[in-house]
């Protein structure tokens, strides 16, 4: 039986882990994708402390792992399927048998949002996208469009900049909702053209995108926008299903804790964006792995 389970490989589970292992805690963190969540796509993190010209995201995960690892947590590839109370602890089933814990942190972050409109199932992969690092490089000196205006709808667009003819910003507000930095760049940018108060209604092409159908939300007139891939980042919905009927949950599906990310049962943790009323941001992410990890080691302690 561990000490500390941590579910979930972006950067609040790996930092978890780090912070267990760094407590003398034996610390197993289950990742079920690639080191770093949605990290792993983005090209450069400007806001993370400690890197004045930006970081890899791809590079931040692993290198947290590395820190982990040496520092003595294991890493295994596996997804959770289920999770139970076992007898003051935990059992965590997974497709490669069940694992006890003492103690475990759900960290198992968020996946962006679909928009549900038409063609947009049917083209995923064909164009439609969530990550402009993977597949911009595809898309030189064609027209595409972004539908979002928050951080990660800027910041992709700034990226999808350095490829495509022209990129469209399609958002329901009026004005873009990110980090003044973000708009100031997007605003400067010739590349980059903002249509607010519109949203997408259908993802038109057979084979592959070839076209957006929008609505204007002020005038209610509709239009064809002609491009060759759509990246959609509305939202982000949180990656808990495993949890239902184990603990409760929001309304949105996140988990409630209190500022030491402890969950209404004892001994279950939550950090990142799985938690209610989280930031959505890394540093946040990382601060909330290391709060709940120290949490943890405190509740074996016996200090709560």
């Amino acid at each position: 039986m561990f000490d500390i389970v941590v579910v979930g490989g972006g950067v609040a589970g790996l930092t978890a882990a780090l912070f267990g292992a760094r407590q003398g805690r034996s610390t197993l963190c289950l990742v079920s994708d690639i080191p770093g969540g949605h990290l792993a796509t983005i090209d450069e993190v400007e806001d993370f402390p400690g890197f004045a010209g930006g970081v890899a995201g791809y590079w931040l995960g692993p290198t947290i792992q590395e820190q982990a690892e040496a520092a003595g947590a294991e890493f295994r590839m596996a997804s959770v399927d289920g999770i139970g109370a076992l007898g003051g602890g935990w059992k965590l089933a997974t497709g490669d048998g069940d694992i006890e814990a003492r103690t475990v942190i759900i960290a198992t972050g968020s996946r962006n949002r679909p928009l549900g409109v038409p063609g947009e199932e049917q083209l995923l992969g064909k164009g439609v996208s969530h990550c402009a690092s993977c597949d911009g490089p595809m898309l030189r000196g064609k027209p595409v469009a972004v539908v979002g205006a928050g951080d990660s709808g800027l910041q992709e667009a700034l990226t999808l900049a350095g490829f495509a003819s022209e990129v469209m910003v399609i958002h329901r507000s009026e004005r873009p909702h990110a980090q003044a930095v973000y708009r100031q760049r997007v605003l400067e940018s010739p590349t980059i053209t903002l249509r607010g108060n519109t949203v997408m209604e259908e993802v038109l092409g057979d084979a592959a995108v070839e076209g957006l159908r929008v609505r204007d939300l002020v005038t209610g007139e509709t239009a064809h926008v002609a491009a060759a891939a759509v990246f959609v980042y509305t939202g982000l919905d949180p990656n808990t299903e495993f949890l239902r009927g184990a603990l409760r949950l929001d309304a949105s599906g996140r988990i409630p804790t209190d500022v030491w990310m402890r969950t209404e049962l004892p001994g279950l943790f939550a950090a990142g964006d799985v938690r209610s009323h989280s930031a959505s941001q890394a540093v946040t992410a990382v601060g909330d792995g290391a709060t709940a990890a120290l949490a943890a080691h405190r509740y074996l302690e016996g200090l709560g």
